[in-house]
């Protein structure tokens, strides 16, 4: 069984290939005419393909960078070729790189206007603890003096009821936050009626304790409830797209545990910062001026507690203004440690420029509905628009969303907020007739007007003589602490609108704001007339 014996088969295998009629080799039936029969021969690997390449060599392959030679024509001899069809290839184009602003931002914001204030809040801390110290001291050292007399009867009769209603406004302030977020859409009404009624009973209620200073008290806040009434009227059409907006807005808090923290800080702040400023009145009621110096201390007691307001609306907006543009999660704490140290400045100068613009629209409203055909109302009217007009332009309460997300200066912050309106039609008039501002307002509005009804009737029923003051100073104060609550719902709805105009396709949004103004555009829904927007014609 050697080579020999494996030779004679493939001699065989040609043969019977070309239709020879050789034997079969055993075991095999013959094969018939007209068949073929394929035999499968050993063979040692790489013999097939070797057997190939001898037969039909292929050319090595060459790389040139000559030039393909041109298209023979048809009168060389040359076949035409077959015409192109076009067909449509897309461009995949690199985006452009996109400079997104900086989060993160390390520098301090309004520089000038943050030293100012910590100047003045140092100052304020030594005035406050120079009056405490004073008070003290005339009561133990001089306790038959004349102004130690004053200042008991102050601890005793005057103090009491300014503290009850600090703490009242306390319960108030979380009772209205957590009622807005619970009920957004039922509550905005609630709001605009309840300050009407509140207001209204209690200016009676100082009317009937008959003091000349109480029926002055409960004369203006009549007049005021008066006016809130005819304004909840009047934004009757507005109501229910800003329920919708308030419902969709304050939606994301649930999702950042401890997010209304630092707004319940601040009233804790506001609390004993009040309660110790009380102190300080007792003191500089029996100082050198005392009409001034508490002036003084009540301007300055303004200023802090919108400062505390502001910081806890850069908190939240920082952190519900990140979910909206980058979809992030924000730690709270550093949003808050943010607030209280790089954009302290804006929160100071945002302090300064936002209730004077909202107290101008309020007159510049006021005024619109007046004027009528008296040329003097008419120009009061215009007068007032042009000024808040300018103001309006560097500066406004929707800066605090860029000021927060992007670390900007309050007027910057203020003038990019308003760009991004402007991209958007109908846009401006949208947010101009917000009434979100005013909601809140009135909700200090009514916390004030409770707190004055405590201690205001606990004051006429211990010493008639303190009544008025304690009633003004009590409604200070409610005012004051409540809105420091409401600045997380505020917050939310100011992120809201800025950060849907930034983004406007964006999956966090519902149509709300896109059907809104669909149908202004439409004629469908306009808008209430506002004096910065009068071409809103109300309609049906």
């Amino acid at each position: 069984m050697g080579a020999a014996d494996n030779a004679a088969p493939r001699q065989d295998v040609p043969e019977r290939g070309r239709g020879g009629r050789g034997p079969a080799p055993e075991g095999e039936p013959e094969a018939k005419e007209g068949e073929v029969k394929v035999v499968v021969v050993n063979e040692p690997p790489g013999a097939p393909v070797a057997r190939l390449q001898a037969q039909r060599p292929l050319a090595p392959l060459q790389v040139t960078t000559q030039a393909p030679p041109p298209p023979m024509s048809v009168a060389s001899g040359g076949v035409e070729p077959p015409p192109q069809v076009a067909t449509f290839q897309p461009v995949m184009q690199t985006p452009p790189q996109v400079a997104f602003a900086s989060l993160n931002s390390r520098v301090y914001t309004n520089g000038i206007t943050l030293c100012v204030f910590l100047v003045h809040l140092v100052a304020a801390a030594c005035a406050v603890g120079f009056f405490v110290f004073r008070a003290v001291k005339d009561i133990v050292q001089h306790p038959r003096s004349h102004n130690a007399r004053h200042e008991r009867s102050l601890l005793r009769d005057w103090l009491p009821p300014v503290e009850g209603a600090a703490a009242l406004s306390i319960v108030l302030a979380f009772a209205w936050q957590k009622a807005v977020r619970a009920w957004p859409r039922a509550m905005v009404r609630v709001i605009l009626w309840s300050s009407f009624g509140v207001t209204l009973a209690v200016g009676a209620l100082l009317m009937c304790f008959s003091m000349p200073a109480t029926v002055g008290l409960g004369v203006a806040m009549v007049m005021f409830s008066i006016g809130t009434g005819l304004y909840a009227c009047w934004v009757t059409r507005r109501v229910g797209f800003t329920a919708r907006v308030f419902e969709r807005a304050v939606q994301p808090v649930d999702k950042f545990r401890g997010l209304n923290g630092p707004a319940y800080l601040m009233v804790a702040a506001g609390f004993v910062w009040i309660s110790v400023w009380c102190m300080a009145v007792i003191g500089a009621a029996n100082y050198r001026f005392p009409g001034l110096t508490i002036l003084g201390l009540v301007l300055s007691l303004m200023w802090t507690a919108e400062v505390m307001r502001n910081v806890a609306n850069l908190t939240a907006s920082r952190v519900i203004a990140l979910y909206y543009l980058r979809g992030m999660q924000s730690s709270v704490q550093f949003s808050f440690q943010r607030a209280l140290s790089y954009n302290l400045g804006s929160a100071c100068l945002g302090s300064l420029f936002v209730p004077t613009i909202e107290a101008l629209r309020i007159l510049a409203r006021g005024l619109n509905l007046l004027e009528g055909e008296d040329e003097f109302m008419f120009s009061c009217a215009h007068c007032c628009l042009h000024v808040m007009n300018a103001i309006f332009e560097f500066g406004n309460s929707w800066a605090f969303v860029h000021i927060a997300a992007y670390g900007r200066g309050f007027v910057q912050a203020s003038r990019s907020t308003w760009e991004q309106f402007e991209r958007l039609q109908g846009m401006p008039a949208l947010v101009d007739s917000d009434i979100t501002s005013s909601v809140c307002f009135l909700t200090g509005v009514t916390s004030g007007a409770l707190c004055v009804a405590l201690a205001g009737s606990w004051t006429f029923a211990t010493y008639k003589h303190y009544t008025a003051t304690v009633s003004l100073l009590a409604f200070f104060v409610g005012y004051l602490m409540t809105r420091i609550g409401m600045a997380l719902p505020q917050a939310c709805v100011g992120c809201y609108y800025v950060c849907f105009a930034e983004n406007p396709g964006s999956r966090l949004f519902d149509s709300t704001i896109p059907d809104r103004l669909h149908k202004m555009q439409e004629a469908r829904d306009p808008l209430v007339p506002t004096p910065r927007f009068p071409q809103q014609h109300a309609g049906a």
